[in-house]
């Protein structure tokens, strides 16, 4: 467990009196207010008198009954209960906020209103998506009206939903913590893989005493007296196999003084490091930093300009592309389209930089965007946002694009998303198969590092000349799943070969010209019984310039109805009808010459007829079929040779047959 948790037990005391102890609830108000929530909550314990225990802390057994008694400290006891859940929760102790939500949600006062929607915010985080789902649904149902909690209970329904088919349905992906010196006490996050170094920042404590530091409440009237935190941001380095526990990890030194540093970026060339620096009296903004003529240590920093930094918002997380044209950054300033919005400079050759452009609505939503990293070979901008639909907390989003426009951003899944925040992509190869991410989900509070690896697909086949068996050329074949499709050109031999980052409803399409299409739809569970690879075979039925026999469609003697057997081999033409939804066509009956012109000609419409209500049976739209029936007025065989019968043309005459009439 981390050093900030086991800081826990050594704060709390024993607590003599038997009272409410006012004081250390006005110290924890002090504390919430300064967002020092980990202090705050530690007060917030010690008003309410609550032990500790190596697990974490458990509600008191009788403390809801206790609430409910009338006192005069009732007001303070909800007070501190309620804004208990609030500290834990800001700074990303679920578990233990969700038990006090979960009384908070039982008081009566309209100021915790917010519970029950805080309540399945928490149930979220900790996986438990259908007691969330209650939750979301009880806020709403309590209230009623427009806004953006009410928006958010509405999107948090939505993703608990997505949520629990995702984790049911695994995508292909395979993650791994690292366990070495990289994931120490505090927030270990925004991996960057620079050669054989790895880059990332922490929060671990630092060996100093600090200084002392007061805080007051809103109005002044109130101080209380600490140490500057431990927990300290900063840029540190790794070198090693990073998959193994022995490792040399130190700290990056720059010139930057009193300010907390975080999230580096280099040029290309390694001349230039960005990174985000802040204090608690500053907002964060990005500076620049160039290697001295030795190649050795770094220059004095450079605040960015005021494209990029403007005074009174956030600018943070700078992102350099691979080709070193653009920087990528996260900021909250003016012109946006929620809280912190992705915006990109160009980077001039002389080094300066051009006017920040905001990534546009397709990617920034009302919530947060962060994290960008941009992969400028294949034009695929990963991010990650708290404001779309996904499995709680940041999500990784992944969109393409050249920056004049980009495709919707889809969702990545279970596992590379958890219930809970899922940030910064480093990749280690070109195609980005590989890398590093941060993630608290495995942790109580914090963020840590993993490798991450994308698994594949292997999708492989030949598509041959269903008529002759040869195989075909020039045949364009496309897998799709619901979000993106991939694309493959036979050559002579007829086969196709595709890798594929995805096991979701995957539809195949075979395309030629004069040639009718094929497609092959596959469920998540059959995938999955494919393991990683899967072959199919396609052959395409030739488009003919006349009419297409259907072998084998028979009916009862004399009469029209089409026999069981007979119905399966119409699933031929529904087949093709399905895969080739814009066709139409005439589905035609033939008889031989035995009885009359006019009962054969009757004979063969009504078997028409029984065709076309068949295809309308399993789903065809009536309005691409027409029925005809000819009798025996288009033979194509001899019903009689030298005035004798001939039994094998007149069962070649027996026939049924389809013309495409439209395309």
């Amino acid at each position: 467990m981390k050093l900030r948790l086991l800081l826990v037990f050594m704060l709390l005391g024993s607590i003599a009196s038997a009272q409410f102890v006012t004081n250390s609830k006005r110290v924890a108000d002090i504390y919430y207010q300064n967002k020092e929530y980990y202090a705050a909550a530690e007060y917030y314990k010690k008003a309410l008198q609550i032990s500790s225990d190596t697990a974490g802390f458990v509600v008191p057994y009788g403390f809801e009954s206790k609430l409910k008694k009338d006192s005069p400290k009732k007001e303070d006891y909800e007070n501190s209960v309620y804004q208990l859940a609030e500290s834990l929760r800001q700074y990303k102790n679920y578990r233990d906020a969700e038990k006090w939500y979960a009384i908070a949600i039982t008081f009566s006062n309209p100021k915790f209103n917010l519970a029950d929607f805080w309540y399945g915010v928490t149930l979220r985080a900790n996986q438990n998506y259908e007691a969330a789902i209650t939750a979301f649904k009880t806020f709403l149902k309590k209230n009623n009206g427009q806004g953006e909690y009410q928006r958010n209970a509405n999107m948090g329904i939505a993703s608990c939903e997505f949520a629990l088919y995702e984790v049911s349905h695994p995508r292909l992906f395979k993650l791994a913590r690292l366990n070495n010196d990289i994931n120490q006490a505090g927030s270990n996050y925004t991996p960057l893989l620079r050669g054989s170094t790895l880059y990332f920042s922490s929060s671990r404590p630092v060996d100093s005493k600090g200084k002392s530091v007061v805080l007051s409440d809103d109005k002044g009237s109130a101080k209380v007296t600490r140490k500057q935190s431990p927990y300290v941001n900063a840029i540190y380095e790794a070198t090693g196999n990073l998959m193994k526990e022995k490792i040399t990890v130190s700290r990056v030194t720059t010139n930057i003084k009193d300010k907390e540093l975080a999230a580096p970026a280099f040029l290309p060339n390694g001349k230039a490091m960005f990174l985000t620096g802040w204090n608690a009296r500053e907002t964060r903004k990005i500076y620049q930093l160039k290697r001295n003529t030795s190649g050795s240590d770094w220059s004095e920093p450079v605040e960015l300009s005021g494209s990029i930094n403007v005074n009174g918002f956030n600018s943070m997380q700078p992102f350099v592309s691979k080709n070193g044209k653009y920087l990528i950054f996260a900021s909250d300033r003016p012109g946006g389209f929620g809280k912190y919005d992705l915006w990109y400079c160009a980077i001039r050759p002389d080094g300066s930089f051009g006017q920040a452009v905001n990534m546009g609505n397709t990617i920034n939503t009302a919530g947060d965007e962060e994290a960008p990293y941009y992969n400028s070979r294949t034009k695929k901008l990963l991010f990650s946002s708290n404001g779309k639909v996904g499995l709680g907390g940041f999500d990784f989003y992944e969109s393409e694009g050249d920056f004049d426009s980009w495709s919707d951003p889809r969702n990545l899944g279970y596992p590379m998303n958890s219930s809970k925040d899922d940030l910064y992509f480093t990749s280690v190869d070109e195609d980005d198969v590989a890398g590093y991410i941060s993630s608290d989900r495995e942790s109580l509070c914090c963020l840590e590092v993993f490798y991450l690896k994308r698994e594949f697909l292997n999708l492989r086949g030949q598509v041959f000349n269903c008529k002759d068996g040869k195989p075909l050329e020039n045949v364009l074949v496309t897998v799709s799943d619901s979000l993106q499709q991939f694309m493959f050109t036979t050559g002579p031999d007829g086969k196709y070969n595709f890798q594929l980052n995805t096991n979701r409803r995957l539809k195949i399409t075979a395309s030629k010209k004069d040639y009718f299409d094929k497609i092959l739809s596959y469920s998540y569970d059959q995938l999955a019984q494919k393991d990683t690879l899967l072959t199919e075979d396609i052959c395409l039925v030739p488009w003919p310039p006349g009419p297409i026999e259907l072998k084998n469609v028979l009916y009862e003697f004399d009469k029209a109805e089409l026999t069981e057997d007979s119905k399966e081999k119409m699933d031929f033409l529904y087949t093709i009808l399905v895969d080739n939804p814009t066709i139409e066509i005439e589905l035609s009956a033939h008889t031989d010459n035995k009885g009359t012109a006019g009962y054969n000609l009757d004979l063969s419409d009504r078997r028409a007829k029984s065709c076309v209500d068949y295809l309308v049976s399993k789903g065809i739209d009536p309005g691409r079929m027409t029925s005809k029936g000819y009798g025996m007025s288009r033979p194509v065989a001899e019903n009689t040779i030298k005035g004798k019968d001939n039994p094998a043309g007149r069962a070649l005459n027996r026939r049924t047959e389809f013309i495409v009439t439209k395309r």
